[in-house]
């Protein structure tokens, strides 16, 4: 063990100590900084070797002849070639001096043991080969050219007065050992390129191993394109992303996914970053091969492109990479948002609209009862006579009166949306119902000049529901149809009977609504005309307390209506509601249990408007939940159309 920790440390010092010797250009670069360091290894073992063997050589032959010399410095040309790597990091440079130094051997060799006819001029094969396998090839191009100098030299070499220098070897000796040690020398070269290349194919499996690996882990979507968008890879997150393999979005798979209108865009964005470089995001819509769990099979994507720079592109020669994640739920939240923030603004503006109207409509016959009160009670109130004392306080109580109405109004929403109403179904006699309701009003028709009548009842119409929400509803019908009929007019009360559905109709010949107007019919505090110099008194929630009150009861309403034709409004009612109040109930308690239901009680029965005479198009559309402002920022749409009795 202690040997062992010995030889451990010596090797750590010994590669610190090369360490030191790679210019710093190439410490950032592990390839090139192995090159460099295995250059600076074999050439110091070189050298070493050299200056091992120089002193008994030099012992042995005495004082060296001029090609001997030329042979020594030859020798030392490839320590001098790794001080030049380590100082200047050109390895191309250091290679040359490596493959003079090689070469400058080989010419003295082949001198001394025959001029041209040597076996030794075999060995300058090995000098280009050499720096071949360094990978350089400038390097390869200097080796090569040094090499054919030096096979010049060696034809020149028969030339020199070699005299008692000369190596008498015979051939068949000479031949063999320098061919030997010359294949024995480009084999180990070969052998240690073979081994380098496996190492380096082995780093770059585990390289390509670890990015799959980092890549299939991630949910986004990545692939390489060409400039013109066709796909070149694709990510192992394929299957997750886009329901399909990687190998099926190449070429233009991924593109034939996209939404047909977003291709244009797509394309336009991955060619401008492969031409200009400037990264680029882009939202479009994609279609999936297989649903997701929500079931559905369209998602919204944005794709985030790069351009790669020509050194990175790899074999694929891929021009952009981009990252395409999902965002469907992001443009969920974004689009909650903008539905938070048009409710928010849109309650506000209810908030105002409903202080401006109920303040109007509280002030004015405020400041009568105040008036009158204080006429009834000041000093001039005993010269008043009994008629005008009794018009004062009749005056008072009519405010009162219209007071408590718009009270009672507002707490009637309120209770309605709040689930509070207490809503009870019980038989009701229908037509003892219209007769209450055309008579409790007649006064007040009377007094407008205003002839108010009701059509027979039908036989058969047995209906089950709340017996003072539908005096509510008829009455409030009855009212808003009296107020805005002109002296003269007529206002028309009667029962429609159709399956199981009941029609309760309000029709007048009066002023009518404009088309404009229809489409808002039922939002609280809306009024047709308003603003405030309306002729006509009200807060404007009449109808959308009919609207609440048919909800209760799982109903239906519709307007017709038309300039200067009048207006017919229908509550359509189920002949049992009492189905309806059981079926709140159920959702009510599966609401209790965790589950998000807005029971059916609550919402507002959905409300269809037409023109007045104009001819009604087949199929009849469904109705339309329209929202009820303070009280309900936003319905749901209903599930079924109530049909329209008779």
């Amino acid at each position: 063990m202690v040997v062992l920790r010995k030889d451990g440390a010596l090797a750590s010092l010994f590669d610190a100590r090369l360490a030191g010797l790679v210019h710093a250009s190439v410490v950032a670069e592990p390839g090139v900084r192995f090159r460099h360091e295995r250059f600076l290894i074999s050439r110091l073992a070189t050298g070493v070797v050299m200056m091992a063997g120089l002193p008994p050589y030099l012992v042995w032959r005495g004082v060296p002849s001029g090609i001997e010399a030329i042979a020594i410095a030859s020798l030392f040309l490839p320590l001098f070639a790794a001080v030049v790597l380590s100082r200047t990091g050109s390895l191309w440079v250091a290679h040359a001096l490596s493959s003079l130094g090689l070469t400058g051997i080989v010419v003295c060799l082949a001198a001394l043991t025959g001029g041209a006819s040597s076996a030794a001029a075999i060995w300058l094969v090995a000098v280009p080969l050499e720096a071949m396998i360094s990978g350089s090839r400038r390097a390869t191009i200097a080796a090569s050219v040094i090499a054919v100098l030096g096979a010049f030299a060696i034809a020149l070499s028969g030339y020199l007065p070699i005299g008692s220098l000369a190596l008498d070897w015979p051939n068949a000796i000479v031949m063999p050992v320098f061919a030997v040690t010359a294949i024995g020398h480009i084999a180990a070269q070969a052998m240690e390129h073979m081994r380098r290349e496996g190492e380096w194919r082995a780093r770059m499996r585990d390289n390509e191993a670890r990015d799959r690996l980092l890549l299939s882990a991630i949910d986004d979507l990545v692939t390489w394109h060409d400039a013109n968008g066709r796909v070149l890879e694709a990510s192992g997150s394929a299957a997750r992303f886009v329901g399909a393999e990687a190998s099926r979005l190449r070429g233009h798979g991924l593109l034939d996914r996209v939404h047909i209108g977003d291709r244009p865009a797509l394309l336009q964005a991955i060619s401008d970053v492969a031409a200009h470089g400037a990264p680029a995001t882009v939202p479009f819509r994609l279609h999936l091969d297989a649903p997701r769990a929500d079931g559905s099979r369209t998602i919204f994507a944005e794709m985030r492109a790069h351009r790669i720079e020509a050194g990175l592109a790899g074999a694929n020669g891929s021009t952009v990479v981009a990252v395409t994640r999902d965002v469907s739920e992001h443009r969920r939240h974004a689009q909650e948002l903008d539905r938070a923030r048009a409710e928010a603004e849109r309650a506000d503006e209810v908030k105002t609209h409903f202080l401006a109207t109920v303040s109007h409509e509280l002030r004015t016959p405020l400041n009568a009862i105040i008036g009158f009160s204080d006429v009834l009670g000041g000093e001039g109130a005993v010269s008043l006579s009994p008629e005008r004392s009794r018009e004062y306080a009749g005056i008072i109580a009519q405010s009162g009166r219209h007071l408590l109405d718009v009270v009672n109004t507002l707490l009637d929403i309120s209770r309605i949306r709040g689930g509070h109403f207490d809503f009870q179904p019980e038989p009701v006699d229908v037509e003892a119902l219209l007769r209450s309701c055309c008579d409790l009003m007649r006064l007040k028709a009377d007094a407008s000049g205003i002839t108010l009548v009701s059509a027979p009842v039908p036989a058969g119409c047995a209906l089950v529901a709340d017996a003072r929400a539908c005096r509510q509803m008829l009455i409030n019908l009855i009212s808003n149809a009296v107020k805005f009929t002109p002296r003269g007019g007529r206002v028309e009360v009667m029962v429609r009977r159709g399956g199981a559905y009941l029609d309760l109709v309000v029709s007048d010949n009066g002023i009518g609504i404009t088309e404009a107007d229809l489409p808002r019919l039922g939002d609280p505090f809306f009024q047709v005309g308003g603003g405030y110099g309306r002729s006509h008194e009200g807060t404007g929630l009449g109808l959308s307390v009919v609207r609440g009150l048919a909800g209760l009861h799982g109903g239906a309403v519709s307007v017709e209506s038309a300039p200067g034709k009048g207006t017919a409004v229908t509550v359509t009612l189920p002949l049992d509601c009492s189905r309806a109040k059981a079926a709140a109930a159920t959702a009510g308690k599966a609401a209790s249990g965790g589950a998000k239901i807005v029971p059916a009680q609550n919402q507002p029965a959905p409300i269809r408007t037409s023109v007045r005479g104009a001819a009604v198009s087949e199929p009849v559309p469904e109705p339309i939940r329209l929202p009820v402002g303070l009280f309900d920022p936003a319905p749901p749409s209903a599930d079924a159309p109530m049909r329209r009795a008779g």
